[in-house]
């Protein structure tokens, strides 16, 4: 089954960078933006991390909280997080649970060969827990923008 907008996102308590955890039910009254990623430091997720990081005081002004979530580990987000000064948390979902319970892991595609990998996704999640809008297959130019402008209309 997939998530639609309208349904309460899945909670997920996940370890951060940092030696932090992030929990999604933590952040209740607040919009939540969780962008799935694939892998740290590869080109288009260090765009779209820098995307949300420079636009993080305006996602903040709107009530916004940013969270990245991919399967690598702490140590690799603690790398990728202080390499571009990121200043928001990343989530480690190495099990894999987190990206499976919002549908974006699944078999790609990539000349020729077949893996299985996290599929671009973000998902806005309102103050009560609920998807407000999902965006799926991501391209990261001009993404971060429009999900803010997302954000703001919360």
């Amino acid at each position: 089954m997939s998530l639609t907008a309208g349904q309460q996102a899945p909670d997920f308590d996940l370890p951060t960078d940092g030696g932090d955890r992030i929990r999604l039910s933590g952040l209740r009254g607040h919009a939540v933006v969780v962008y799935f990623y694939p892998k740290d430091d590869t080109s288009g997720c260090t765009q779209e991390a820098l995307a949300f990081n420079r636009l993080r005081p305006e996602f903040e002004q709107a009530g916004a909280v940013v969270v990245g979530v991919s399967p690598d580990s702490t140590r690799s987000h603690d790398k990728f997080k202080a390499k571009y000064e990121l200043g928001f948390a990343l989530g480690a979902d190495e099990t894999k649970d987190v990206v499976t319970a919002y549908g974006v892991w699944g078999e790609k595609s990539m000349y020729g060969r077949k893996f299985m990998g996290v599929e671009r996704s973000t998902f806005l999640i309102d103050r009560d827990g609920a998807i407000a809008r999902i965006w799926r297959k991501v391209k990261v130019p001009g993404h971060a923008e429009e999900v803010l402008a997302a954000a703001r209309s919360l």
